[in-house]
């Protein structure tokens, strides 16, 4: 369900709507059970549900672009000096891929934070694999323009991250 609600969350950018994806996925997989074939994978199969809601979504209501952004920073939450360095951190790079376009950011993340291979974000975006392969070289290069990220010292161990 986490999983579930962090990509809502990518793809729409406001919490509610996230969580009404959700609910709509977790109802249309219960609906169609009998569809999902065992021995797959059910997360990929509920992604790829999620992602078709959130098409619909928007052909239906012409969703706004920019519309109930997530400022990294305000969920982000501080404790400590150290925490508090790597949070920016953090941010920073959530900015920079916050900015790359819809199709990159949702590649990226799939790839990246859920840990989907190549063949399974095509199948959950519905693009052929070398569709993917492009948007994440196309985003690294893209990320790789903006100047490095300063590092943050750990107080513990002295090592930089």
């Amino acid at each position: 369900m986490a999983r579930l609600w962090r990509y809502g969350l990518l793809l729409s950018r406001q919490r509610h709507v996230a969580e009404d994806l959700v609910q709509a996925t977790c109802v249309r997989a219960l609906e169609r059970a009998a569809q999902f074939t065992p021995g797959t994978r059910l997360d990929r199969w509920l992604m790829s549900i999620l992602h078709s809601i959130w098409l619909n979504e928007i052909r239906t209501r012409r969703v706004h672009q920019g519309q109930g952004q997530v400022e990294p920073d305000s969920a982000l939450s501080f404790d400590g000096e150290y925490a508090a360095q790597t949070h920016v951190l953090a941010a920073q790079v959530i900015r920079r891929v916050d900015a790359l376009p819809e199709a990159q950011r949702e590649t990226v993340f799939l790839t990246y934070v859920e840990g989907l291979s190549y063949r399974e974000v095509a199948e959950v975006l519905q693009v052929p694999i070398g569709t993917v392969m492009s948007r994440l070289a196309t985003a690294r290069a893209k990320l790789a323009e903006y100047p490095p990220l300063h590092t943050v010292p750990n107080p513990s161990t002295g090592e930089r991250r």
